[in-house]
């Protein structure tokens, strides 16, 4: 009988883990579903590109998983229950009892669930964030900014809020690609903490280069349709706000049985595994690991995508009988794109304390792409990635401890 593996999402983390597992496992002892809302594959990191009107490569999952064995079911999960090992689908699309669509839901059983749901916006629950922000954090927002962009005069002002990497690499990448609006740049601390001197002083020059006006140590209180309301009694006039503050989790798990921390993330051990329910593994964004000493992982694509790593290859040596992956989880750098020719490579320890040596120019830009164009050939291509034979499941597998140390 086939063991059955369901793989909830199919970012950068589900996608890859689907993919890694088809090559892994014999698929005559294996049923693989990989579950996601959308045909094709989104690059996350481009976001802001596909936001000023750049055209991104399409990837069918269709095209990317033929001939791997790894079934595809275009769908919206519900909801997951962990005890009895169910996962609850409607069609893409559809909003299930909203709708009256009801009939239309579908249960899935699993022997093994890898959870990969990732992550949405955050919007901090600030007064009128909702209403009247952009966000880049999913297509869907990348495109609605791309068509109110293309509305916006020239001489509008525009803000991003948010000092993080995506929100620098937003303010850079419309910058750059409307130099005729007014943009500028709220951050909660220092322009780049947490970046080298190095790193620090390129970012400032590339911003002043764009022309963008950078607000330090500026909290924002409240959003309207033409301006932001700061902590300190003032106003930054905006036509246009780009929210980029950071991100929060897929709920669904937080509704589950699963140990989960207060943000709702998956408490998951070194291999990914569940902590609290051994048939369950976690990965990217939706996980809560730890890195170098036992800090937690951000989320990011750079965490996401070893992750997967790690979760696939646990699961195939305990399915097969094989050795479990003892490879530490670390970072090496922080990839920056300041716009289309110009970024910072930040290189950092491997628990992601900058150092002093850093990347900078169209050097670094050129790194940055070939660094998000080797993920995605990852992701597009499942079966070349990793040349391996793949190996046959024991008669019977049968679960270790959750707490397995990695």
């Amino acid at each position: 009988m086939q063991h059955r593996i369901v793989v909830l999402g199919a970012g950068y983390s589900g996608a890859i883990a689907a993919g890694r597992l088809a090559r892994r496992l014999h698929r005559e002892d294996v049923a693989i579903t990989l579950v996601n809302a959308e045909p094709d594959f989104v690059e996350r990191v481009r976001m802001h590109q596909l936001a000023t009107g750049q055209a991104l490569r399409s990837r069918p999952f269709a095209e990317m998983f033929a001939g791997t064995g790894v079934r595809l079911r275009l769908a919206r999960v519900t909801a997951v229950d962990v005890d009895r090992r169910t996962v609850t689908t409607v069609p893409a699309g559809t909003a299930g009892e909203e709708t009256g669509a009801a009939d239309t839901t579908e249960v899935l059983e699993y022997d093994t669930l890898v959870y990969a749901l990732g992550s949405a916006w955050n919007d901090q629950g600030v007064p009128g964030t909702a209403e009247h922000a952009h966000q880049i954090a999913s297509r869907p927002g990348a495109l609605r900014l791309r068509d109110r962009l293309a509305a916006l005069p020239a001489g509008q002002p525009l803000l991003v809020v948010g000092g993080g990497l995506t929100g620098l690499e937003a303010a850079t990448e419309i910058a750059e690609a409307r130099p005729d609006l007014t943009v500028a740049l709220a951050v909660r601390g220092a322009l780049g903490d947490g970046l080298s001197p190095k790193g620090r002083r390129y970012l400032r020059k590339v911003l002043d280069g764009l022309g963008v006006t950078v607000h330090e140590h500026t909290v924002v209180t409240s959003v309207a349709a033409d301006a932001v309301r700061t902590a300190d009694g003032g106003t930054i006039p905006a036509a246009v706000t780009v929210w980029a503050t950071g991100f929060t989790v897929h709920p669904i798990a937080r509704a589950t049985t699963l140990e989960v921390t207060d943000s709702g993330r998956i408490v998951v051990d070194g291999t990914m595994r569940s902590v609290s329910h051994p048939d369950v593994y976690a990965v990217g964004d939706a996980a809560m690991a730890a890195g170098p000493g036992d800090k937690p992982l951000r989320m990011s694509c750079a965490s996401g995508t070893p992750m997967a790593w790690q979760a696939a290859d646990a699961l195939a040596a305990r399915l097969t009988g094989g050795k479990l992956p003892k490879v530490p989880l670390r970072y090496f750098n922080q990839c920056i794109s300041l716009g289309r020719g110009q970024g910072l490579i930040q290189y950092v320890t491997a628990d992601d304390r900058s150092v002093a040596a850093a990347l900078t120019g169209r050097t670094a830009a050129l790194y940055k792409e070939l660094v998000c164009k080797g993920a995605a050939w990852a992701v597009a291509n499942p079966t070349l990635a990793l040349p391996t034979r793949p190996r046959r499941t024991l008669p019977t597998p049968t679960h270790t401890p959750a707490a397995t140390p990695a």
